[in-house]
């Protein structure tokens, strides 16, 4: 990245934008940014799942709101930080991470085995990026960034499924 951009970049970061982008800093989290997303959207839903103990229809219910909401806000807000970061998909833009995390949890009981199942199999179909995965990071701006890892997450969703019907 040219020293102007990088210059740019500092002087000018809408706030709101890079705090989502970024899931309240869990991006800038090193090595690997893209897990510590995931691993902080897997424990916040752990908290709520062994803090607050709800019903498994309360627990999908939080899980479809985080979900709407982190894409509702997520998309804008990585097609904000990627412009003004001057990158095309920066590593530190972990919303996307947040809702694949999510989708992959929502078949999940409220167990840790079942949240490690979840988080290791959105980060294994996160990084493989199989068929379409990989065109849908074609899309434009935060469009391509966020819906990647939705789709990942699905396929972590329906892996993690089969997997609980079967152990």
């Amino acid at each position: 990245m040219s020293e102007k951009i990088v210059g740019r970049a500092a002087e000018h970061k809408t706030l709101w934008a890079w705090t989502i982008a970024t899931f309240f800093g869990a991006g800038l989290g090193k090595p690997g940014p893209g897990t510590w997303g995931s691993v902080a959207a897997t424990l916040l839903w752990a908290a709520y799942a062994f803090g607050a103990h709800p019903s498994a229809h309360a627990l999908l219910v939080a899980l479809l709101i985080g979900i709407a909401t982190s894409i509702v806000f997520g998309v804008p807000a990585a097609t904000i930080t990627a412009s003004e970061s001057g990158r095309e998909d920066p590593g530190f833009v972990v919303i996307d991470e947040v809702a694949g995390q999510w989708i992959a949890l929502m078949g999940s009981l409220a167990t840790w085995q079942h949240g490690l199942l979840a988080l290791v199999l959105f980060r294994f179909f996160d990084v493989l990026k199989p068929y379409p995965i990989r065109k849908l990071e074609r899309l434009p701006g935060g469009w391509g960034i966020v819906f990647d890892d939705v789709l990942a997450g699905v396929y972590a969703l329906i892996v993690a499924t089969v997997l609980h019907r079967w152990i």
